[in-house]
């Protein structure tokens, strides 16, 4: 198996969540919507739609990595002779997969720190669930990110010819 194939699967993977959390938060703002208009509000709405929010953030964010399309200088990055630019993927590679190392472990820590903490509109529902967002938030930006690195690191290595080509 190749890391294509494998990147072409995870994508596959983080755009069906994606697309799974973005039609429930949509369908629980209609229904809430509904709900209210009619006089009976759902009291737990705002928790949940925060947590699908939040879950859509995290796995957002790694579909965003696995298409390197988060916010950067690129086109400054692009114009530096290719030592410099080099170095600059690598620094940013090695920082962001630091960031979100951290990220997970903290991540799990608080999840650990929650066992005893349960929604407040919904009490049966542990914020462990609803906080597991971020430890496997930042495990799939690692992979994500780990299976762009040879895109990236080809567009570093172009990074002159390719910023002529954009202008």
């Amino acid at each position: 198996m190749t890391v294509k194939t494998i990147r072409a699967g995870f994508e596959r993977l983080l755009e069906g969540i994606v697309v799974v959390l973005t039609s429930g938060l949509f369908i629980l703002v209609v229904v809430a919507v509904i709900y209210r208009k009619a006089g009976n509000s759902l009291i737990w709405y705002d928790e949940i739609a925060e947590v699908f929010l939040a879950w859509l953030t995290y796995y957002g964010a790694a579909l965003a990595a696995l298409k390197r399309g988060h916010i950067g200088v690129t086109t400054v990055v692009k114009m530096m002779p290719r030592f410099w630019r080099l170095a600059c993927f690598v620094a940013a590679e090695i920082t962001v997969a630091a960031f979100f190392v951290l990220l997970a472990w903290v991540g799990v820590r608080v999840m650990e720190v929650l066992t005893i903490d349960f929604l407040a509109t919904l009490p049966e529902l542990s914020s462990v669930y609803t906080h597991s967002a971020i430890p496997i938030g930042a495990v799939l930006y690692l992979i994500a990110q780990a299976l762009s690195l040879p895109e990236g690191w080809r567009d570093a290595m172009r990074g002159r010819e390719q910023a002529a080509e954009e202008f």
